[in-house]
């Protein structure tokens, strides 16, 4: 399932995404946003595959929002100026809508995210290490050896069978760096290690003998992903 959002000063232009989107099975549009200003914080705290982002905005274009971002979501131009294509492409965007577009070059576009994100993962999940920033030193970390991390602050416990690594992070950059296949965000404080879970009740997990609680809110994407 590819999860994304759209960013788009004009509500008509987001209501044809919506209307687009629901056609397309593969695609989960999570949310949709106005103001590039609420997306980015949006994004703050959540993981999206994609963006779905209008280049003309009255606050901000979209070209200078996705090159703020520090962690960048593949992402699909929208807007109604033809001359904005090359620029769109000269930042790797998977993909450029012209407006107003059909259905079917909708559709392409997904399919074009959908095969994007099959090579990425595929790459992710012959790398069955990382490296992580402890202080000074950068740590191996043997994916596999992963029960859960834990966010406090502003930084985030790889906790693993041998060891404790603090590390200067966000769960939304540790989730870029981890294979989506085995690893899944549980709380807004914990993701863990698919291949850990022991046990599953209505509001917890327990990884390895560590009881860790699942929020409500992302509940439903665990179930699904299991």
């Amino acid at each position: 399932m590819i999860k994304a959002i759209a960013i788009d000063d004009e509500p008509f232009a987001l209501e044809v995404i919506e209307k687009l989107a629901e056609k397309v099975s593969f695609l989960q549009l999570k949310q949709t946003f106005t103001n590039a200003f609420d997306a980015m914080d949006f994004l703050r705290n959540e993981r999206v595959d994609l963006l779905f982002l209008d280049i003309k905005m009255p606050d901000i274009s979209g070209i200078d929002f996705f090159n703020s971002l520090p962690i960048k979501p593949l992402v699909i131009f929208t807007t109604a100026y033809a001359e904005h294509a090359l620029t769109g492409f000269e930042l790797d965007a998977v993909d450029y809508l012209l407006k107003p577009f059909s259905f079917a070059r909708f559709l392409k576009a997904c399919n074009k995210v959908g095969e994007v994100l099959e090579i990425r993962n595929a790459k992710q999940q012959e790398e069955d290490f990382l490296f992580v920033k402890c202080g000074y030193d950068l740590i191996k970390i043997v994916l596999n050896d992963i029960y859960y991390l834990e966010a406090t602050g502003n930084y985030v416990t790889f906790v693993t069978k041998n060891q404790h690594v603090n590390s200067r992070m966000t769960l939304v950059e540790c989730l870029a760096l981890l294979p989506k296949s085995q690893f899944i965000r549980i709380h807004r404080s914990f993701i863990i290690n698919r291949n850990a879970l022991d046990k599953l009740e209505r509001h917890q997990v327990t990884v390895q003998g560590h009881i860790l609680p699942l929020a409500g809110s992302y509940r439903k994407e665990f179930l699904n992903s299991l």
